[in-house]
């Protein structure tokens, strides 16, 4: 019987460092002008390394993006109960642990696709979180403006903070966009009574 085994802690770091050297890459210039032998450069890595993993750098790129989107939907679910400042302590911690990734997302090299998607994300969970928090309807166009407007000014400061290299404390990024949030919630709060 042959059985799936999970990748070993190699396997994953060496896969993490691949994708790091692309997305250190992707910072400085445009995915069709990357090579496979930069990235394995970056990695101090051999080129069977990399195609042990991947098919080529669009296979890289593909799957470091769903790999992002998928761990910042499970992450931002996860939160889904907590306060809104432990929500954006967590998550603006991710972030930061991530920024050389999150660095790629948003930097002009990158064709903006990934961002939207991240936003899309990021939006629909919230109209799932608050909809249910509030007992709004998820189709309820109100809630999806707010949702929409939550999303993309979140990601906004998220986009300032790392273009700017996350020179900012995690705690002076976390208060402002706390404060905003917590008047959303109120606004909803008062519009139901």
């Amino acid at each position: 019987m042959n059985e799936s085994k999970s990748p070993d802690r190699r396997t994953l770091k060496t896969q993490r460092t691949i994708r790091h050297a692309l997305a250190e890459l992707l910072q400085e210039k445009e995915l069709r002008k990357i090579t496979v032998q930069e990235i394995v450069d970056k990695a101090e890595i051999s080129r069977v390394t990399f195609y042990k993993y991947y098919l080529d750098i669009y296979d890289l790129y593909d799957k470091l993006e769903n790999e992002m989107l998928l761990n910042m939907g499970l992450i931002v679910l996860q939160l889904a109960d907590e306060s809104t400042d432990e929500f954006f302590k967590e998550l603006i911690s991710y972030i930061y642990d991530n920024r050389v990734i999150f660095g790629m997302i948003f930097s002009p090299n990158v064709t903006g696709r990934l961002k939207d998607k991240l936003s899309r994300l990021i939006e629909g969970t919230f109209q799932k979180i608050y909809s249910e928090k509030l007992g709004v309807a998820i189709d309820n166009e109100e809630l999806i403006c707010v949702c929409c407007y939550r999303s993309n000014g979140f990601l906004a400061i998220i986009q300032r903070w790392v273009r700017n290299g996350c020179k900012e404390s995690c705690e002076s990024i976390i208060r402002p966009v706390s404060e905003l949030d917590k008047n959303i919630e109120r606004y909803f709060s008062e519009k139901r009574k």
